[in-house]
């Protein structure tokens, strides 16, 4: 195993891949270099001296600039290096792209569920969802009933677990019940007897809907409408209290936009036009059972690797996560690409420094433009807020050695490989074209994965050097581990390793390869992610607005 990296040839910093102590010495690429304090793994150091307000570049990029002198060998961090980045100039588009050979998965296909609409399914699930968080406990009546009847409850061995220890401390023991071990019983997807062929209900809630902006109406009922029209949705439960700003019409028009003439049953229950809660209640029972039982008439059957999307992603970011999960992804995307399939990459302040590259990749002015006028707005914004892009690095970012925004961003972009952008969508809008597409969403890893999924995602990768257990309610969450610490460590919430390749046993395509398979496995409903075992039903809408 190698010691340091450099990621790019123009480099100028040094990346640790193991603990080193002051006064190595060590040897890369015919330069030699000591250094001059301890430098953590995932740290970087300076692989030359630094004036003040010399540029540091990463990735090939620039990435920060030295606040004071910094010295060949030594430690980079936020006191003595600060976020920089180039402005973005649209240009016209010259990009020429070679995408990899793909020969191998040409006629490659997953099991899915085939939508009237041309699009498959990963998953066959009804979905049962409020316009307003006033309809919240309704929702979660309805789950209580509905998940014990049909058996989708979900087995834990927690409520085991706390049942002996309020035995032992019924019995008189005391600290030392810290010391004991509690057997652990596996985990296992739920699954109804009665609709075998159903995934599940999931049930949805949130705290938007009404005293916000009408903007922010508009909006959850376009992220709402992905939900329902989604290809691993057979049909949705909609309860509507009648009086908020997200109001029944404006959810059946972006229902219209995304899918017309849309024909997978969907329920939409009035509170003040039905009368009392026994009402609305025994109306939603009724129709959601004969929705399932409809919904159990689907089959999963062969589709071509051409009818994934897959949504890409990262959380818990570590200094690892640009050199090994995130480079896999990428060459995955592109091989997804070369397969006619479609990518999403979002995150907007995770992909400041890297503007440039992704405006000369799209394949038209109109296009970088589009991403251009959606960047500046989105800082200017968080700006006004008091909180620029810059100030995204999270302290467990930093601790792990992703110092500015622009290291975080060099490295969170190689999630979208090198295939040209053909779209990009603001916030909701839906994926509809074949290749890699920009979606405008958050740093915030369940908002951004709630957005992807609500563009159409039927598979997220999510990548992750310190842990998150992020999941979805509709969509399958691949957890993609950086670093084999972190894998072996919190083997309960990941389900890929991508350590080989720091460690130097596997390479970037080899892994990709692998994941490729995975997800294929994924998509069939031959492997479950534990995000799902874990019942990882996380969902947020982005408010961008004011509440009122």
């Amino acid at each position: 195993m190698n010691k340091i990296l450099k990621v790019h040839p123009s480099d100028n910093v040094i990346v640790a891949l193991t603990d080193l102590k002051k006064g190595e010495v060590l040897a890369l690429d015919g330069e030699s270099y000591t250094l001059t304090e301890d430098i953590a793994a995932k740290h970087k150091f300076a692989a030359r001296d630094f004036a003040p307000g010399d540029e540091v570049q990463m990735y090939g990029v620039l990435v920060g600039k030295a606040q004071n002198a910094i010295s060949r060998g030594s430690w980079l961090n936020v006191f003595n290096t600060k976020h920089a980045a180039n402005p973005l100039t649209v240009k016209e588009s010259t990009y020429q792209w070679l995408a990899p050979d793909v020969s191998k998965y040409e006629n490659a296909t997953f099991k899915g569920f085939h939508r009237s609409d041309g699009s498959v399914g990963t998953a066959n699930y009804w979905l049962v969802v409020p316009l307003v968080f006033c309809e919240n406990h309704n929702v979660d009546t309805l789950k209580k009933a509905l998940t014990k009847a049909l058996g989708y409850e979900t087995t834990t061995p927690y409520q085991d677990k706390a049942e002996k220890i309020l035995a032992m401390i019924q019995a008189g023991q005391g600290s030392e019940i810290l010391q004991t071990e509690l057997p652990s019983t596996p985990k296992k997807k739920a699954a109804s007897a009665v609709f075998p062929n159903v995934d599940g209900i999931k049930f949805i809630t949130h705290q938007s809907g009404c005293g916000g902006t009408r903007q922010d109406a508009q909006a959850l009922c376009g992220l709402l409408a992905g939900y329902i029209t989604h290809p691993n949705v057979a049909g949705a439960t909609v309860l509507s209290l009648g009086c908020q700003n997200a109001e029944e019409s404006i959810l059946i028009q972006e229902i219209e936009k995304r899918v017309p003439g849309f024909d997978r049953p969907v329920h939409i229950l009035n509170h003040q036009t039905l009368g009392g809660k026994d009402d609305i209640i025994d109306l939603a029972l009724k129709q959601t059972l004969l929705g399932l039982k409809e919904a159990n008439e689907l089959q999963r059957t062969d589709a071509p690797l051409s009818k994934l999307c897959v949504g890409l992603e990262c959380g818990g970011s570590d200094g690892f996560s640009g050199i090994s999960a995130n480079p896999t992804l990428g060459y995955f995307s592109d091989m997804l690409v070369a397969l006619q399939g479609k990518v999403m990459l979002a995150e907007f302040p995770e992909l400041c420094g890297v503007e440039q590259n992704l405006a000369d990749r799209c394949v038209d002015r109109p296009t970088a433009e589009r991403f251009a006028h959606l960047m500046s707005t989105y800082s200017q914004r968080a700006t006004a807020a008091g909180s620029g892009f810059d100030m995204n690095p999270s302290p467990g970012n930093i601790k792990d050695g992703l110092i500015t925004d622009a290291i975080k961003s060099a490295g969170a972009a190689k999630k979208g490989g090198s295939s040209p952008v053909v779209d990009v969508l603001d916030y909701p809008e839906k994926a509809t074209k074949p290749g890699l597409t920009l979606l405008c969403t958050p740093g915030n890893d369940v908002e951004s994965t709630t957005a992807e999924v609500g563009s159409g995602a039927t598979v997220v990768l999510f990548t992750t050097g310190l842990g998150t257990p992020t999941g979805n309610p509709i969509a399958p969450v691949v957890k993609v581990a950086s670093n084999s610490k972190l894998f072996n460590k919190m083997h309960d919430i990941m389900d890929f390793n991508t350590g080989g390749i720091i460690e130097g046993s596997e390479s970037i395509p080899a892994a990709a390869e692998r994941l490729m398979d995975f997800v294929i496995s994924v998509a069939s409903g031959e492997t479950t992610v534990k995000a799902v075992l874990n019942t990882q039903d996380d969902f947020i809408p982005w408010k961008r607005g004011v509440s009122l």
